[in-house]
């Protein structure tokens, strides 16, 4: 017999069992009691526990880097340009010679060279590789949003998905679920800092709930009910103790500089902060990649940011036994022509969808590996071509997201997370 009394206190206001609260009550013998018969009964099973911890960090990388320039250069051929190779730990493999860091760290990383992509304009071209859908008439939800759906905790007191920089929205997920964006990387965010003392803010609090009560009375319940949910999810997190984790404070001067003093080195190490401290989702960004001139010019120092933090933040998840659960993935919205333009007065590469590259680290990958090849001019894929959906649906694996799951868009309408994608075995430990 089930303990009605024990099992009514482990429901949320929903009805539903909340993870946190099984895990509380599996520390009592729960569980053990209750054997799997109650937690298929509960709609829970071994995938579900298995989640406990998972996290993605989602480096994105704005403008669209050129693949010969970063993971897949042609040294000494006509459209390599000046660009030299550096060795890989991965045989036969080498980087472009601006990424001297992350080719060394290639036994905890590997790499992409053949996503075939289906969109050269940078908008749709960001929109499909951080949703995993096309541009379209239906508003998909970031990826970020889709984690923090299936691995976040709901009644967390900080955000389950949190961008540094502005991202694509949650789509038709709807605000809960929208990425909390900040602007300052290492700054408690301006938006939950404080101004007036508690039982100030309470009464603000409270007439904001009465002039929402108006609101829905007029027959905007639903957007009424989305607004208390925001007030309440901000109060909540104004006062939590995990808002430190957005904070560098307390960082020693050795891990600033490794991580590097920059925005985005500063990112980074933010990144590691917020997943130690559970929540699912980061993104970080670093744009100035839309090189169609002045490339050369313009490589060493941008990439040489990204190379010296992103190698940081891997050793450093790997040092505090993170990058186990902690996928990392370093990627933008498309490649770059393998044929150098003309543009004066420095040339540069243009926009190109057919073959791009990405690095793919942590969360059951596995370092070391090579994924695809493409030919001697860059121009075509010779072997093993990786649609977008096969990258996301590998991204759903090493996150334990079963990939088939449908979401319902508000018309009711049921869409799988990825559409039909394979994950990339040779890539999944």
């Amino acid at each position: 017999m089930i303990n009605n009394n024990l099992l009514h206190v482990t429901l949320n206001r929903q009805g539903l069992l909340t993870r946190r609260n099984l895990l509380q009550l599996t520390g009592g013998g729960f569980a053990g009691m209750m054997g799997a018969g109650i937690l298929r009964t509960l709609g829970l099973n071994a995938a579900e526990m298995k989640k406990q911890g998972r996290s993605c960090i989602m480096v994105f990388l704005r403008g669209a880097p050129s693949q010969m320039e970063t993971w897949d250069p042609k040294p000494g051929t006509e459209n390599g340009g000046p660009t030299q190779g550096i060795q890989t730990k991965i045989a036969g493999v080498q980087f472009a010679e601006f990424w001297p860091k992350l080719a060394a760290l290639t036994n905890h990383i590997s790499v992409i060279r053949t996503i075939a992509g289906k969109e050269a304009a940078h908008e749709r071209g960001e929109f499909h590789l951080r949703t995993g859908h096309r541009m379209g008439p239906t508003k998909f939800p970031h990826f970020g949003s889709v984690v923090a759906q299936r691995l976040g905790d709901p009644e967390s007191d900080i955000p389950n998905f949190v961008s540094i920089g502005n991202t694509i929205s949650s789509g038709f997920l709807g605000v809960k679920l929208a990425p909390f964006v900040i602007g300052t990387p290492g700054d408690l965010p301006a938006n939950v800092k404080s101004t007036v003392d508690a039982r100030r803010f309470d009464r603000r609090l409270a007439a904001l709930g009465q002039q929402d009560n108006e609101f829905a009375s007029l027959g905007a319940s639903y957007i009424a009910q989305e607004h208390q949910d925001l007030y309440h999810r901000a109060a909540k997190m104004m006062t939590s103790s995990r808002l430190k984790a957005f904070s560098l404070a307390g960082e020693s001067d050795a891990t600033l500089q490794s991580y590097g003093n920059s925005a985005f080195g500063k990112s980074c190490l933010v990144a590691r902060r917020l997943v130690e401290t559970g929540v699912p989702f980061v993104e970080i960004q670093r744009g100035g990649w839309d090189m169609h001139q002045d490339l050369w010019k313009n490589m060493p120092r941008t990439a040489g940011e990204v190379d010296g933090a992103v190698s940081t933040l891997v050793t450093d998840l790997q040092e505090r036994g993170l990058l186990e659960k902690t996928l990392v993935l370093v990627l933008g919205e498309f490649g770059r022509t393998p044929k150098i333009n003309q543009r004066t007065p420095t040339v540069g590469r243009d926009h190109w969808a057919r073959n791009f590259n990405m690095l793919m680290a942590g969360g059951g990958i596995k370092g070391g590996v090579c994924v695809g090849k493409t030919s001697a001019d860059g121009q075509e894929i010779e072997d093993r071509a990786v649609a977008v959906d096969d990258l996301f649906a590998t991204m759903c694996e090493c996150l334990h997201i079963d990939g088939s799951d449908e979401m319902i868009t508000p018309e009711g309408r049921p869409i799988r997370i990825v559409d039909e994608g394979l994950a990339i075995r040779e890539l999944l430990s």
